[in-house]
């Protein structure tokens, strides 16, 4: 059974197509490929910390997290925004359980290096597969929320880009990050065009120059931290285009794949 963990950024999630959550269904539907979904919810955390006159702050991408951020982060991803992505299956067709990385320390934790700027932003240190496992071997699709936990019982918002490669670097799974655009673009000429595929090297470029910024960065560092921990294939691709999760699984030329190195 080959494992393809599919990260829908928050931003995505609220305009992804029906279509994107059949392609999911049927790809579980086929079982050569299990999917396992982790979220973000960015826009809707923020937009929730707008109303409650709390103010949001990012570094390097990553949000600033204090404990009443910490409250709002939980509630929105654990919440809200986990039972939507569960009831989009659902009406589709397919069955899928909504956790959280709190639920049975599925997303161990500990602080970033940057704890005294970022404050409760942590990274994964272990992910208890066998959770996942359990779900997928009921028959259902897991939905993850990038919420972390440490033995003390402390709370981290861990970026989902970051959860996700931790995940998929702990089951030896594929690892596909849903955007709304076709990949990583570039300019050229005065025109966007889409790099079909890119190697760490020309990502750290792409960082340092301020070609890739914001929102990206911790995607393709994400993605680049997989590779090197034995992620077999990621790739970025544009989840509005029907049949664009099939068509990755299948080894078509779509989207940006990102590889460690370009083979001389």
């Amino acid at each position: 059974m080959k494992y393809l963990v599919i990260k829908c950024g928050g931003s995505v999630l609220d305009n992804l197509p029906r279509s994107f959550f059949e392609d999911v269904v049927k790809m579980q539907q086929c079982k050569e490929w299990t999917p396992i979904i982790v979220h973000g919810g960015g826009p809707l955390i923020t937009s929730l910390l707008k109303s409650l006159n709390v103010e949001t702050k990012f570094v390097n991408g990553l949000r600033v997290t204090d404990h009443q951020v910490l409250d709002v982060v939980e509630m929105v991803l654990s919440g809200s925004v986990n039972k939507q992505v569960v009831r989009n299956i659902v009406e589709v067709g397919g069955n899928a359980i909504g956790v959280s990385g709190v639920d049975g320390g599925l997303l161990q934790a500990k602080p970033t290096r940057d704890a005294k700027t970022l404050g409760f932003v942590g990274e994964v240190v272990e992910v208890n597969q066998s959770i996942i496992e359990g779900i997928i071997n009921q028959g259902y699709i897991p939905v993850i929320s990038p919420v972390g936990i440490d033995f003390s019982g402390q709370r981290y918002n861990i970026n989902g880009d970051i959860a996700a490669s931790a995940i998929a670097n702990a089951l030896g799974a594929n690892l596909c990050f849903i955007s709304d655009i076709p990949g990583i673009l570039i300019e050229k000429n005065g025109q966007k065009m889409k790099l079909d595929k890119v190697s760490k090297s020309i990502i750290e470029e792409m960082i340092s120059n301020q070609t890739i910024y914001g929102g990206m960065i911790p995607k393709v560092t994400a993605a680049i931290d997989g590779l090197v921990h034995n992620i077999p294939e990621v790739g970025i691709i544009n989840g509005f285009d029907k049949d664009s999760l099939i068509d990755f699984v299948n080894g078509k030329n779509i989207g940006t794949k990102i590889i460690l190195e370009e083979i001389a």
